[in-house]
């Protein structure tokens, strides 16, 4: 049962929004490149709850089935991030955070076919608006597209271990999860790192160095945008509704937007047509939830016989 919610529980979870919609920012401010830097996000964020569980003296045991299932599910989300930060570095954090938009999208389609439950009619017509949404960022911003096309892609396998772990957290907890997860998700970037240094670092190879503020920016990533906010965000579903915690997680795409804007200026500056396309998206994603909550209404009627 919920415990009553406050002003405080709903400005700490836009706040936690914010921060999550700074990742992308932070991809960019960071010297280092997009792989490079998932594997010492993963490496810090496995580090501090491992630190966190050794001084609990918490278990965190799970049968070697159980174990492949999670560690699988870290390699998916080092791909996610990976996909993330270098579609912000080959565009912008704007087009990067545009694509991302379509992942609870994409989720509201994969979850019922893992499920084996039925689309549901509004589900069809809001892909539909996202499709529509893509194609006029497409048509203004062709010269982004393939950071475009990779955010989406990231948003995609994003939508695919969000739909996993909503079956592993049935058996688990949150913490033990996210603890094997990144750890999963850091031995997937180094077995990546081989593969990624011969074939697109242009002769470079690895940069694994950080230079400068690199390791401010890093811990920041590892601490505050992955270990505090789904910590906070896991406390926070004590008191707020499932509804209400996914409604304000769809605005993650505009403060992340206008916090580019106002960092990088000039450089974030997009064409009308980018903002109209964006924002399209936008509407569809804040929508879902809407049509879900009144479908669910329906439903519960029907059975009741209201």
């Amino acid at each position: 049962m919920l415990q009553n919610a406050t002003i405080k529980d709903y400005l700490m979870l836009h706040f936690i929004v914010v921060i999550w919609g700074f990742t992308a920012i932070l991809g960019l401010l960071i010297s280092i490149p997009s792989v490079e830097i998932v594997f010492y996000r993963t490496l810090l964020a496995s580090g501090f709850l491992g630190l966190v569980f050794l001084v609990k003296k918490q278990k965190v045991r799970l049968s070697q089935q159980e174990l492949g299932k999670v560690i699988g599910t870290g390699f998916l989300i080092s791909l996610h991030w990976i996909l993330f930060f270098w579609a912000a570095r080959v565009s912008t954090a704007s087009v990067c955070l545009a694509g991302m938009a379509t992942t609870s999208l994409w989720t509201a389609f994969i979850e019922p076919m893992v499920n084996k439950s039925k689309i549901k009619w509004f589900e069809i017509l809001l892909g539909m608006m996202v499709i529509s949404g893509l194609y006029v960022v497409f048509s203004f911003e062709g010269g982004y597209w393939l950071g475009l096309s990779m955010a989406v892609a990231s948003a995609l396998i994003a939508a695919i271990f969000t739909v996993i772990n909503g079956r592993l957290t049935k058996r688990h907890s949150p913490y033990v999860l996210t603890f094997y997860e990144m750890l999963g998700a850091c031995i997937f970037s180094v077995l990546f790192m081989p593969f990624y240094a011969a074939f697109f670092t242009e002769g470079v190879g690895l940069q694994l160095i950080p230079q400068g503020w690199d390791w401010f920016w890093l811990f920041l990533l590892g601490g505050v945008c992955t270990v505090y906010a789904f910590s906070v965000s896991v406390e926070l579903m004590r008191r707020l509704t499932a509804f209400a915690i996914n409604l304000t997680v769809n605005l993650e795409p505009v403060y992340g937007i206008v916090l580019a804007v106002l960092i990088f200026g000039e450089k974030e500056q997009m064409t009308p047509g980018f903002y109209l396309g964006t924002l399209i998206i936008l509407i569809s994603v804040l929508l879902y939830p809407v049509f879900n909550y009144f479908n669910r209404r329906r439903q519960a009627k029907r059975v009741l016989g209201v």
